[in-house]
């Protein structure tokens, strides 16, 4: 068995796909209507489609699971997640860890956790 994506729900599909793009470089790979694949395995689903399909509400900010992404240069990271989402809330700022580790944990545009660190 091999795990193939990772998906995550969004209130708009074309906002949150420009926020993966300008912070992580992450590129369309299929448009599923409602269903967009992008690179490295992620899907931003439609959160009208996730509601019906559940049918529960959908709880932004619910802490249960985050994206974790590693970046050698957290510094320039920082300064662009603030040049172009200035209004990014975050969970904690740039801290490092008793290990060594520089993270950063901050929410995307729908509430769905983000941690990047430096690699360890």
């Amino acid at each position: 068995m091999k795990l193939k994506n990772i998906l995550i729900v969004v209130k708009d599909i074309e906002k949150s796909r420009q926020f993966y793009h300008d912070l992580f470089g992450l590129d369309p790979v299929l448009d599923n209507d409602g269903n967009l694949i992008l690179t490295e395995g992620l899907v931003l689903q439609d959160e009208k489609i996730w509601k019906k399909f559940l049918g529960k509400d959908i709880l932004p900010e619910n802490n249960a699971s985050e994206l974790y992404f590693e970046e050698r240069d957290i510094e320039a990271f920082l300064e662009k997640l603030d040049r172009y989402y200035p209004e990014v809330r975050y969970v904690n700022r740039l801290m490092t860890h008793s290990w060594g580790q520089r993270v950063v944990r901050f929410y995307d545009l729908d509430g769905n956790l983000i941690e990047v660190g430096t690699p360890m």
